[in-house]
């Protein structure tokens, strides 16, 4: 075996064992490495950063611990899940997914060999990793980790950032100098937007936040939580993690005070509820929200009503493909019913017309539970009553429905303009012509005439007025409004006839509207600068990424590190 090149460097970084004391592990080598080893001391400062994920985002098991939802990948993407649900209908769903039967599932898979400052496979699984969904955040999670521990202490030589200066150029044969990095100096970081949203400019680095920033080593930790549940509950968990983490990297030579919240979709919003408990604003340093549906999604309506087949077939197969199979979760699980739009999302998003075009009064006025949420009969209400009693599944009663509602208003009431004082955001959505992806700002219902019945049929108002007993559907986006199924028998004698539909109106709801991420719309991307005030410190509209994959993309990734730069800066260091 050849020998080490002599312009090669190998080298370790301690970690802490569990007394706090820093430690070093290396494997015996052939003797003809004989390379010296540098072995780097960390600071002593440890300000972890919890990655927080999104609905669907975390591994859920069933209270006897058997996988429900476990979102290991199979050629980079969580198939095996997609297998287990595909053909499962909505009383499967309803028996199996429900809070109170589910809980978090902490070993999914997890990567095999340590990266920065995580030793090993069982290191992973301590730092959550095997709670949140592989296919999704851990490439994520890796490169994060690897950005904030593995590029050593000394600012002057992470590459994202520079500043302009002039020094004597070395002469032939000799090694530039060491690089300094004074303080008082805006510092240029490649890649990041100068424009974070609109005519709003994204403020630069400053030499003096790299130079707080080294002082701390940063571990990468996950909380995953139970998404069926309310987000309250979630945000207690969520507690309770970040006071172990604390405690954790709390001993001997190293201090640690708080932590940096790194959230992902709904779990922007299960941040935000747990920073608003007792004594925990101060325990986190600060946050930094990706793709947060911050007043809901028109889209969550949507799939109640007609399922998530025309958004994406594949994840039809897993979440939903019509509204019986999503209905049947959706209704028991008080955390997805607080993704529907709250006040703050605004009035008349619930768009319908009859079929002439004429748009009827648009919903809600001022009160979207009881207009359109708690409505029970009307078809276009949230929940067809009959689809919380799926054939084989264990059913739910309208109260219990209409509590899950009610436990989803007092969660926006609470929630509503609250933001940690050092809060970063990033949305989704069309950044001059780059790509923005369509999404549902409202909800529209368009009718046309059917197969008439016979009779008169009703005008707009009438038809409004019609109850789920008179609207025919199973699930799809067909709704059909008065008439029946008819028989037409086949007089050959081959097929044994067929059926057919008639009705006064064929009802179906459009499609996107707007733009967004896919799934948030951009209003409700951009609302927290809207309401959140001082505490929100930057906020970056961003393009050319789906929801889902968001931490994927470079750009998103650039402002993640920006927004962890920014509040290291100003965290509390013991």
């Amino acid at each position: 075996m050849a020998s080490v090149p002599d312009d090669t460097e190998r080298s370790q970084q301690s970690i802490p064992d569990a007394k706090g004391m820093p430690t070093f592990t290396w494997q015996t080598t052939s003797s003809m490495l004989a390379d010296a080893v540098k072995l780097t001391m960390p600071p002593s400062h440890i300000l972890p950063i919890v990655f927080v994920p999104g609905i669907m985002g975390s591994n859920l098991s069933s209270t006897d611990g058997d996988e429900v939802w476990v979102l290991n990948k199979t050629a980079g993407a969580p198939l095996g899940l997609a297998m287990m649900w595909a053909k499962r209908g909505s009383g499967t769903r309803q028996k199996v997914l429900h809070p109170k039967r589910t809980q978090v599932y902490r070993e999914g898979a997890v990567p095999k060999k340590g990266v920065g400052t995580i030793r090993d496979k069982a290191h992973f699984i301590e730092r959550g990793w095997g709670e949140v969904s592989e296919a999704s955040y851990h490439k994520f999670l890796l490169w994060l980790e690897q950005k904030m521990n593995a590029e050593g202490y000394d600012p002057a030589y992470w590459d994202d950032f520079s500043y302009t200066s002039v020094s004597a150029t070395p002469r032939p044969g000799e090694k530039p100098p060491p690089r300094k990095l004074p303080p008082g100096i805006s510092m240029d970081m490649a890649g990041l937007p100068r424009v974070a949203e609109d005519d709003h400019l994204a403020a630069p680095i400053l030499s003096d936040e790299l130079l707080k920033r080294a002082k701390c080593r940063f571990p990468v930790y996950a909380c995953g939580y139970n998404w069926l549940a309310s987000n309250t509950q979630a945000a207690e968990a969520l507690k309770e993690r970040v006071a172990a983490i604390i405690a954790e990297n709390n001993k001997g030579q190293y201090k640690c005070e708080q932590v940096i919240l790194v959230t992902h979709s709904m779990g922007g919003l299960v941040a935000r509820c747990c920073a608003q408990l007792d004594g925990m604003a101060d325990k986190i340093a600060g946050i930094v929200h990706g793709v947060m549906p911050a007043v809901g999604a028109a889209v969550a309506y949507r799939r109640c009503k007609v399922g998530m087949r025309e958004e994406s077939f594949t994840a039809g197969l897993v979440i939903g493909s019509n509204g019986r199979e999503v209905t049947a979760v959706f209704a028991q699980a008080p955390g997805a019913l607080q993704l529907l739009p709250s006040v703050e999302y605004g009035p008349h998003w619930l768009n319908i017309k009859d079929d002439k075009g004429h748009p009827a009064p648009p919903l809600p006025n001022a009160d979207p539970y009881a207009e359109i949420y708690l409505e029970r009969s009307a078809w276009w209400g949230l929940v067809r009553e009959e689809w919380l009693s799926p054939q084989d599944g264990l059913a739910i009663k309208w109260n219990e429905f209409a509590k899950n509602v009610k436990l989803a208003k007092a969660f926006h009431d609470e929630l509503a303009g609250q933001y940690h004082a050092q809060t970063y955001v990033f949305y989704g959505g069309k950044v001059g012509n780059g790509d923005g992806f369509d999404s549902f700002e409202k909800i529209h219902w368009n009718m046309k005439r059917g197969m008439s019945p016979g009779g008169k049929a009703p005008d707009l108002a009438g038809a409004l007025a019609y109850g789920n007993d008179k609207v025919r559907t199973d699930g799809s986006n067909k709704l059909y409004m008065g008439g029946q199924t008819e028989y037409m028998p086949d007089y050959s004698g081959y097929t044994g006839g067929s059926t057919y539909e008639t009705s006064y109106y064929e009802i179906s709801c459009g499609m996107q509207d707007g733009h967004g991420d896919g799934t948030v719309p951009a209003s409700s991307g951009r609302a927290p600068r809207k309401s959140g005030g001082g505490n929100i410190k930057q906020q970056f509209k961003l393009s050319g990424f789906e929801h889902e994959p968001a931490y994927g993309d470079a750009i998103a990734q650039k402002v993640t590190h920006y927004a962890i730069t920014k509040i290291a800066a100003i965290a509390r260091l013991a």
